[in-house]
């Protein structure tokens, strides 16, 4: 069994989260920036489908990738280089959101939900959330969105419309979150197209005192330049 939370956002310790499913920590509580705020600054997230619960998670281990160690393949760095996307930031939050929520096949459901998205779109006009798109001819073809706190950003979800879209948002963030002195990215939970990019599992006893010193300090919370990353350069 795991425990229902109370009114204050008070999480039981790592240690009694299930092993099945992994990570499975809480239930209930809510969803609004001072829950969010705690949570994400022990690890822990909201996952849930429509219908339940909120429910609150923090798997082990955690799938992290480092900013500077992204592995970008032959054939991603010629898609880079052509600059086939235009890459933007912040300027379209809440429809890399909706786009991230739609079913990946018909008849399959969404974790995210109408309750999460104006969640977040709260945290994002509070400077917390942030989105990188990419554009072509005017059309938002793909992207992804997340947490940044302290100096740690929290990987949620990403779409890709056209080929190579979500890998492309992915790199200019990690040179972006580089350039910027944050020390990972925090993938949640494992799959094998995150560790092809450098993804590293690591203990979630070590990724919680790592999050621990890293989001004591760090930037304000604030909207990021849209054209941020308009000066990278693939060599």
């Amino acid at each position: 069994m795991i425990p229902w939370l109370g009114k204050e956002p008070v999480f039981p310790p790592d240690a009694r989260a299930l092993a099945e499913p992994n990570g499975l920590l809480a239930a209930g509580g809510a969803l609004t920036p001072d829950w969010l705020l705690a949570a994400y600054r022990r690890g822990i997230f909201p996952w849930f489908s429509e219908g339940e619960p909120i429910l609150w998670w923090t798997p082990d281990p955690r799938l992290v990738l480092l900013p500077d160690q992204l592995r970008v393949s032959h054939s991603l760095r010629k898609v880079l280089r052509r600059q086939r996307f235009e890459v933007r930031i912040d300027t379209a939050f809440a429809a890399v959101m909706r786009a991230c929520a739609a079913p990946r096949a018909p008849g399959l459901g969404t974790w995210i939900t109408p309750a999460m998205q104006a969640a977040y779109l709260r945290m994002h006009e509070l400077g917390y959330a942030h989105s990188v798109e990419c554009w072509r001819e005017g059309r938002l073809v793909g992207g992804l969105y997340g947490m940044a706190l302290g100096r740690v950003f929290f990987g949620e979800s990403m779409f890709s419309r056209e080929t190579d879209a979500s890998k492309v948002a992915l790199a200019h963030l990690s040179r972006l979150l580089s350039a910027r002195g944050y020390v990972m990215i925090d993938c949640q939970m494992t799959t094998a197209h995150l560790q092809s990019m450098g993804g590293r599992e690591m203990p979630r006893v070590q990724f919680v005192d790592a999050l621990a010193r890293a989001t004591v300090e760090g930037p304000d919370p604030q909207r990021w330049p849209a054209q941020a990353t308009r000066d990278f350069t693939w060599p």
